[in-house]
């Protein structure tokens, strides 16, 4: 995909350390833009980094708990003192939780999901919204939700629950937004083939355990994070200026027939 020039461009992506938002970084760094990755972890923080600076040295990382608005407003804070703007932003940062049936789950697990998952996107919209109005540049941000906020298998009730909601915040929010030149829109991957799909299988063969699930998507293969990156770069493009407000599956057409 031909992407816009991106130069001079402050993207910031949570979650960007690995799968989806290192893929999507790396899609930035290629076509001029200065990139801030966040994350829980250093270790990988700085294996990202490495991994970046190979394509392009206007990277950095910091290290954030985005459940955290103290660690989330530092977030914004850095990368803006850092660039001395922030244009883009793609709020990727998730957990997958432990998908299990209602009776089986626990409160603790909703909280958790619930914290990272739903309440993390809403800190980071509400502070990256913040330094947008402030700078009266407008700007934009893509949220990366599932095809479980529209779909459901056995067990995915919380996880299904946490992205179903940042779909009906992002639509408040575009009508909060839009008249100061704030787009705002989300994903919904499919069955991307990441390091956390690869957790819900510890000590197995991944290729044998996820054929299973392969041969529900119509297309009949997993995405790679890279085809899922096209997107977001896609829509934070002026290519994409008309379109808001929406939540885009990227899912080998799993939705239409859903998990069986």
């Amino acid at each position: 995909m031909t992407h816009s020039n991106f130069q001079g461009k402050t993207v910031l992506i949570t979650g960007g350390t690995t799968g989806i938002g290192l893929a999507t970084a790396k899609l930035f760094l290629k076509n001029g833009a200065q990139v801030v990755i966040a994350g829980r972890r250093d270790e990988q923080g700085n294996a990202a980094l490495e991994t970046l600076r190979s394509i392009n040295d206007k990277v950095r990382f910091v290290q954030t708990d985005v459940s955290k608005s103290d660690q989330v407003r530092n977030l914004i804070n850095e990368t803006v003192k850092h660039f001395g703007k922030l244009d883009i932003a793609f709020n990727n940062a998730g957990i997958e939780g432990t998908f299990s049936t209602i009776d089986n789950s626990s409160e603790e697990e909703f909280d958790k999901v619930m914290n990272i998952n739903t309440k993390g996107v809403w800190l980071a919209c509400k502070y990256e919204i913040e330094q947008f109005k402030k700078q009266g540049t407008g700007g934009t941000i893509v949220n990366t939700s599932s095809w479980l906020a529209r779909g459901a298998i056995s067990g995915s009730a919380i996880y299904s629950a946490s992205k179903a909601a940042i779909d009906g915040l992002m639509r408040a929010l575009t009508l909060e937004t839009a008249s100061e030149g704030i787009r705002i829109n989300n994903i919904q991957p499919g069955y991307i083939h990441t390091p956390m799909f690869d957790r819900f299988f510890p000590g197995e063969n991944v290729e044998e355990a996820i054929e299973l699930f392969r041969k529900h998507a119509p297309i009949g293969r997993f995405a790679s994070p890279e085809e899922v990156a096209e997107l977001v770069v896609w829509l934070s493009s002026p290519a994409a200026s008309f379109i808001m407000g929406e939540s885009i599956l990227v899912d080998g057409g799993l939705a239409i027939g859903g998990q069986r």
